[in-house]
């Protein structure tokens, strides 16, 4: 249970049962950070629309990299929220979710490629506190990505540490979108 507690749709102003009803159609059910962030009508709009605006934008990485990335960060913070929302989404990517049970031994695993190893060691870097990039590491992915990419790349990341941090942080969890007990999203 979430340390503040959810805006029941009951409650909720008209503006925010709209946003209710948009999310639970796109993803089976209302998300409990957006139900807690209801509690600030202003920051929930403002990431609304920012999360809305990368997803529109963010087309620069294969989904496979996108998706592996910011998967790191939520197991690599410990965020159950975040791991099975983010599952989810690999699921209707129609990603190979197998070698996410290997993600932690991902140097020895067979299940990734010398970019996810890659990849998944940026993520390392920039979630560790104090941060571990490299000048080298930059250079690297900014040769095997483009500069875009590069890009992209450390923005998803940056992204996921605060959706990450901000959801541990109130004690929001899995909501059991890979169960099916929450949600009823439809693969695409």
């Amino acid at each position: 249970m979430p340390r503040i507690p959810l805006v029941p749709a009951a409650r909720a102003d008209r503006l925010t049962r709209w946003v209710y009803r948009v999310c639970a159609r796109k993803y089976g059910a209302v998300l409990e950070p957006l139900a807690v962030l209801a509690h600030h009508r202003k920051l929930m709009l403002a990431s609304g629309v920012a999360e809305l605006a990368v997803e529109k934008a963010a087309t620069v990485l294969p989904a496979a990299v996108r998706e592996l990335a910011v998967y790191r960060v939520a197991t690599a913070l410990g965020c159950s929220w975040c791991v099975d929302f983010g599952t989810m989404l690999q699921r209707n990517e129609g990603l190979d979710l197998d070698r996410l049970a290997e993600i932690d031994d991902y140097r020895n695993s067979a299940a990734f490629s010398e970019l996810d190893r890659l990849v998944i060691e940026y993520a390392d870097a920039m979630t560790a506190l104090p941060m571990r990039v490299t000048d080298e590491q930059v250079a690297e992915l900014e040769r095997r990505l483009g500069r875009a990419g590069a890009v992209e790349l450390t923005h998803l990341i940056a992204l996921e540490n605060q959706r990450t941090r901000f959801n541990h942080a109130l004690g929001i969890t899995a909501q059991g979108f890979t169960s099916g007990e929450a949600c009823r999203a439809p693969m695409p």
